[in-house]
């Protein structure tokens, strides 16, 4: 599976220069993605409020970015031998795509119940796909025999510091951008993306407020910071469908709890009216779990926020549900 290859730091933390070299890497493989002004959101909370359009980048999510890092790391043995992942939909998108662009063999075990929107993106990459049950868990299972029987290389989806480091150049850019940013709002699955911002932005702004966002029937990371370490959930549920892990990775906790302020958590009727101001108002196409951290400021779970940058982290929406948010349901 992953022999040879560089475990996550053992106690340590990814840092800025590793966030800088995937950077380098990444540099004309991924999208730029724009902040992107949201007046309307602004007058409502009575502070500036940007979003980080990650729905615009290429795969519809910023999971390229980590995906694309972990190739590129890759020795050139591993990458002759082949990649497999293992997700809900994102990351197998993301590593897809990574496998194409690094000239890689890439196979992906998806849920039973994966969107028609992202079981397509994985096609499109060209890889191949198998089909296991409905929690990671169980897609984590099947990815590693498979990976033990083929010599493939397991590209895990948030827990290891080749990912995290990809996801933090998304915390680069928004400094960058806006260095006077006050708050940045992230929403947190597994935790890769809250990880790798917080490794950038913590370093470039130190004062920076950095805050994740979960849905309530889906705080895996909140139950591990109230616990002191990572604890399974009973079970996960939301329309947030890219936030359900029933567990956050050891070391995905050990960045959250160590750089990041604080975890709040939102209901699902605050996740839907997220998703529906940002296409009506800002014209983004979104997909639930990207609309979470938006939905922390429009239900008021984040006091005087100040000059703020919401992730907006993905737009793979299937057709109905788009349906369903211009109707107002």
């Amino acid at each position: 599976m992953t022999a040879g290859l560089p475990s996550p730091v053992p106690g340590g933390l990814v840092g800025l220069d590793d966030v800088m070299a995937a950077s380098g890497r990444l540099d004309g493989s991924v999208v730029r993605t724009p902040l992107v002004e949201c007046t309307q959101l602004s007058d409502l909370v009575g502070h500036p409020v940007q979003l980080k359009s990650e729905s615009l980048q290429r795969a519809g999510s910023f999971k390229v970015r980590g995906a694309l890092n972990f190739v590129l790391s890759l020795p050139a043995e591993a990458a002759e031998r082949g990649i497999i992942t293992y997700s809900s939909g994102n990351h197998a998108q993301a590593v897809a795509l990574a496998a194409r662009l690094g000239g890689l063999s890439a196979v992906v075990v998806l849920p039973t119940t994966a969107s028609r929107v992202k079981v397509d993106g994985c096609i499109r990459w060209g890889a191949q796909l198998v089909f296991e049950g409905v929690t990671s868990e169980q897609r984590r299972q099947r990815a590693e025999v498979i990976a033990r029987e083929q010599d493939l290389t397991v590209v895990p989806p948030f827990d290891h510091p080749w990912i995290i480091a990809g996801q933090g150049t998304v915390g680069l850019e928004i400094y960058q951008d806006w260095p006077e940013v006050e708050t940045v709002l992230f929403p947190i699955g597994g935790g890769g993306l809250a990880s790798g911002v917080s490794a950038a932005l913590r370093r470039l702004r130190p004062g920076v407020r950095l805050l994740g966002v979960e849905p309530a029937g889906a705080a895996s990371m909140r139950a591990a910071l109230d616990a002191g370490r990572p604890v399974t959930l009973p079970s996960s549920e939301s329309v947030a469908d890219g936030l359900l892990p029933n567990r956050v990775g050891e070391l995905t906790h050990r960045h959250v709890s160590a750089l990041a302020d604080d975890v709040v958590t939102v209901d699902e009727r605050s996740i839907r009216e997220a998703a529906r101001f940002l296409l009506l108002n800002s014209r983004l196409v979104v997909e639930f779990s990207g609309a979470t951290a938006l939905a922390a400021l429009l239900s008021n779970a984040v006091p005087s926020p100040g000059r703020t940058v919401a992730i907006v982290s993905g737009g793979n929406v299937d057709p109905e549900i788009l349906v369903d948010l211009v109707g107002g349901s």
